[in-house]
């Protein structure tokens, strides 16, 4: 590591001669893999894009210049680059770094980043703020292929090319996103990837008659004639942008030397980067999909410890099953076909899975079509990425009542992957959809049954809400709206989901106390029906509620209303929830203490009602 020891910001790598570019990256990436394997985080993708953030910063200054990475994976070079690997034993940790750019953590990170395809948005915006306020710095949208499949990606680059700001978008192609890339644009840019040497010939031939301005500028006429009246374009031209590309991902002196290019040009410009994901680690090279998000692994060999069973892979294992019998069953994933569990389905009943890449909204509207014309999808999608696609929920599901069944993973608080990805938000906007019925399972057992009736027993929407992970102490399978799963009589806890296990938990440690809890699972959070709750708050006297999510349209407040509105007054209650929803990365269960919404807090709250 002696070269990167000694890199703290871009100027340091400014400084560096060329010789020591290629070691440098061969340091970075031995970085990455020996940090990597003990902390966990995206692999396969930062291993790619190391020689790209390199050429970066050669180029610009990410102090003052604005580098707008797409979600962030491609960016812990960045970080190391920019005076932050010495944090790097506390990435994605509480009170750590981020696995994600974010601004809060340090000015070199232009923008937060966690959902695709915005950048290009993003990056123009910040041009157009740049032009209002006559100031001078450069502005990059960094977006890799797989982004390139969800719509606003083309939203941000109409605009872009229409607008005329200078600005450089760069393109990483590496054919892959989590899972390989499918669909019209990864055929679009496979068509691209030919003749790297083009931009070598353009640049040679740019330098050799410059010095003959007149005979260059009328070449140069001429060739942008045939180019734009009878060679074929790509889309990229077509919407106003300059394309160069594509260019060799993994060569940083040529890619410095195009950025260069690029930035000087003045105007909308995209360059089309060639890189492979997993880039110098062989087992990431050979299996990228599986090294994209790792938990620690041996550094030598690659290995990891095998996982516990998570309900995403229940999830997809039920599903093949009730497909083995229902032939009108099709599965639907955005580009997330193995963080789903839907995998399995692809390679048993591959008619009948369709991957649309990173487009929730599409995957949203492509069901109602599918369930308008007869047949039964299901879209397991993460609870953070469907926000993309309430639109469609109310407007192309709702309005039809139409049967499409949502499986909402990573519901609640996910870990490393912090704000960006904590589900915290869908109890509230999946509550706000007419006709959809919210299921939420305890366990793998409640996970199959409730399945099996959104399928075949259960009309019009419906969406099955379940963590990252796996289940807890409480196996038992209820159906049921409510149940009453332990009898109490000094104060009511209500919940619903895995977070019974907490109840459970706080419920034991209260009986020693001489405290007797009892405990409503809730199994439908809507329709909102919680009779049984508010009965047995009628004769504890007490309620409290305990949830994984936001506060706003939280199921204790719903709870409240409905009592109230029935003649009950519920004034002895404590509601512990996320607040805001904002919750930074870090181990779940220390997450879930510090917002106060675990077993100890439950106690304390059931101990303050009860005077004790």
């Amino acid at each position: 590591m002696g070269i990167l020891d000694k890199i703290n910001s871009s100027e340091d790598v400014k400084q560096l001669k060329d010789y020591k570019l290629v070691p440098l990256c061969r340091e970075i990436r031995d970085f990455l893999v020996e940090n990597l394997s003990k902390t966990g985080g995206h692999l396969a993708s930062n291993l790619g894009t190391v020689e790209l953030n390199v050429a970066l910063h050669r180029v610009y200054d990410s102090s003052r210049d604005r580098i707008v990475f797409d979600v962030g994976h491609q960016a812990y070079t960045h970080k190391i680059i920019t005076g932050r690997k010495d944090q790097f034993s506390t990435l994605r940790q509480y009170g750590g770094l981020s696995g994600y750019p974010k601004p809060t953590e340090s000015e070199d990170d232009a923008f937060i980043a966690g959902h695709a395809s915005n950048s290009v948005s993003v990056a123009v915006g910040m041009a157009k703020a740049r032009t209002m306020a006559k100031e001078d710095y450069d502005v990059v949208a960094v977006i890799g292929d797989g982004a390139l499949t969800g719509g606003l990606a083309y939203e941000g680059l109409s605009y872009a090319g229409a607008s005329e700001e200078p600005m450089v978008i760069i393109l990483n192609d590496n054919n892959m996103s989590i899972d390989p890339n499918v669909g019209g644009t990864a055929r679009l840019l496979q068509k691209m990837r030919v003749r790297q040497g083009y931009i070598s010939f353009k640049r040679w031939y740019k330098s050799a008659f410059s010095k003959v301005p007149r005979i260059y500028a009328f070449n140069h006429k001429i060739k942008e004639w045939i180019k734009w009246h009878i060679l074929p374009g790509n889309v990229f031209s077509s919407m106003g942008l300059y394309y160069l590309g594509p260019v060799d991902g993994h060569d940083v002196k040529e890619l410095e030397h195009v950025l260069r290019w690029a930035r000087d040009r003045r105007e909308p410009v995209l360059v089309h980067v060639l890189t492979k994901k997993g880039k110098g680690y062989e087992p990431a090279e050979e299996r990228p999909e599986c090294y994209h998000g790792v938990g620690p692994f041996d550094p030598v060999t690659g290995e990891m410890p095998p996982s516990k069973e998570s309900f995403s892979e229940k999830f997809g294992q039920y599903l093949c099953e009730f497909a083995e019998k229902n032939d009108k069953i099709c599965a639907i994933t955005a580009a997330m076909a193995s963080g789903t569990g839907l995998d399995a389905f692809a390679r048993q009943f591959p008619d009948r899975f369709f991957d649309t890449g990173i487009a929730e909204g599409h995957s949203t509207a492509m069901a109602a079509g599918i369930a308008k014309q007869g047949r039964l999808p299901v879209f397991a999608v993460y609870s953070s990425f469907e926000q993309r696609g309430f639109d469609m929920l109310i407007h192309d599901v709702s309005l039809l009542n139409l049967h499409v069944v949502l499986g909402i993973d990573r519901a609640g608080i996910v870990g490393g992957d912090g704000e960006t990805h904590n589900g915290v938000f869908d109890i509230n906007y999946l509550s706000a959809v007419p006709g959809l019925t919210l299921l939420c399972p305890s366990n793998f057992a409640e996970l199959h049954d409730m399945l099996e009736s959104a399928l075949f027993e259960i009309d019009g929407p419906v969406a099955i809400r379940y963590p990252r992970g796996g289940e807890g102490a409480y196996t038992e399978s209820r159906k049921e709206q409510e149940s009453i799963i332990r009898e109490g009589s000094d104060v009511t806890l209500a919940c619903y989901g895995t977070m019974v296990n907490e109840m459970l938990s706080a419920a034991e440690i209260l009986a020693e106390k001489g405290i007797s809890a009892e405990i409503v699972k809730i199994s439908a959070v809507k329709p909102e029906i919680y009779t049984q709750c508010i009965q047995s708050v009628k004769k504890t006297g007490r309620l409290v509620v305990s949830e994984e999510v936001c506060a706003a349209g939280c199921v204790g407040r719903r709870i409240i209303t409905q009592a109230a509105l029935s003649g009950t007054a519920i004034n002895n209650v404590e509601l512990l929830n996320l607040g805001e929803g904002i919750v930074a990365h870090g181990d779940r269960e220390l997450l879930m203490r510090e917002k106060g919404i675990d077993a100890q807090a439950v106690v304390e709250a059931a101990c303050r009602l009860c005077g004790r």
